[in-house]
């Protein structure tokens, strides 16, 4: 069973969570929500493995800013990003309710998790593809290929977001290269 924060108690466990991904039905697209930088997120939970506690990582030197580290999941080196800069924010300073999202990503046949640091981590939400609206083409101050979409909930949109674009192949590939080299 996953470690999560006892300060994020209606968040499922790596196994609730995968139960939910194998529930899935027409009903909708399970959608883990989180806060970063104040705004509402959401990312489909069929590439994340499970949240963990926010915790003190190593720093990488020369390594750009929005990759906060590499922290030790389990005996293997797990490269942290830092959400918010990643998406131009300013980085808040971790909290009680910070935490870490795990999400396996794949290039070139590799497999590796990557962590991504967020604010707070919200709750587990079906969302409809007809309650879906297209990435908005301007007045986002976040790239448009990280944005699947913008999810309407009561009144409120959500962005949902594409974690396996946030970083680019070139980028992907180069931790990918690193977390080898770390691993040896």
């Amino acid at each position: 069973m996953s470690e999560i924060m006892s300060a994020v108690e209606n968040v499922p466990s790596l196994t609730e969570t995968n139960e939910l991904v194998a529930k899935t039905d027409d009903t909708g697209t399970k959608y883990l929500t989180f806060k970063v930088g104040g705004e509402l997120f959401g990312a489909e939970i069929n590439n994340i493995s499970e949240i963990i506690e926010y915790s003190d990582m190593t720093r990488v030197p020369f390594t750009p800013p929005h990759i906060r580290g590499v922290s030790n999941l389990r005996g293997n080196v797990v490269p942290i990003i830092d959400l918010a800069i990643r998406l131009g924010k300013k980085p808040g300073q971790p909290t009680k309710r910070t935490c870490i999202i795990i999400v396996e990503m794949e290039d070139a046949g590799e497999k590796m998790d990557i962590g991504f640091v967020v604010d707070e981590v919200d709750e587990v939400l079906d969302i409809h593809e007809d309650d879906i609206e297209p990435a908005p083409q301007f007045g986002a101050d976040i790239d448009s290929a990280y944005i699947n979409g913008m999810g309407k909930l009561n009144g409120k949109f959500v962005i949902l977001l594409l974690l396996e674009q946030v970083l680019s192949i070139s980028e992907l590939s180069q931790l990918i290269s690193d977390y080898d080299l770390l691993q040896s």
